[in-house]
């Protein structure tokens, strides 16, 4: 899979890291902040408030590894039930880009990448998070989510968060697998 080989006896499963939303916007000319990764808590189908961040300049370590590890997330829960604790990336965006971010998400969803899963509103806080002044806060889903489900289901996983490039045509939608 990609530059990776995979031994026999494992499976690979490739995600579409929130990066990916980084680059688009910059592409774009859209200044974006990546403050944390964290654990996003769920109540009936709607994000709640974070539970845990890790702030990335406070660390070199990927935040959705270390909270796969500890156990703390409850994927398969909230995709049964809409009740649970999913991986979350959050972001901040200057407030007069927002029409322009909104445009290229709308292209990342044609694309079949729903990675884009709040969008706030300006200077107003988004699940319990402060936002900067004229900025506006964005929640992306973190692409360990299917890791973290598998290791919930008692499979024993290897973690290699933004280790590689694939292109995007090779892969699948899991729901096709």
């Amino acid at each position: 899979m990609g530059t990776r080989i995979v031994p026999r006896g494992k499976v690979a499963l490739a995600t579409v890291c929130g990066v990916v939303v980084n680059g688009v916007l910059l592409k774009s000319s859209v200044p974006i902040e990546s403050r944390f990764g964290g654990v996003l808590e769920l109540r009936s189908g709607k994000p709640r408030r974070f539970v845990a961040i890790i702030k990335y300049d406070g660390t070199s370590l990927d935040p959705s590894e270390q909270y796969i590890r500890a156990g703390m997330t409850a994927v398969r829960d909230a995709a049964a039930s809409g009740t649970g604790r999913i991986l979350a990336n959050f972001r901040e965006i200057l407030a007069p880009s927002r029409i322009v971010v909104e445009k290229r998400i709308d292209e990342l969803k044609a694309a079949g990448m729903n990675t884009v899963y709040l969008l706030g509103n300006t200077s107003e806080p988004i699940c319990q998070i402060e936002v900067g002044m004229n900025r506006v806060g964005m929640v992306l889903l973190g692409g360990l989510n299917p890791v973290a489900a598998a290791a919930e289901a008692g499979f024993n996983v290897e973690n290699s968060a933004e280790s590689g490039l694939i292109d995007y045509s090779q892969l699948v939608d899991i729901d096709r697998v």
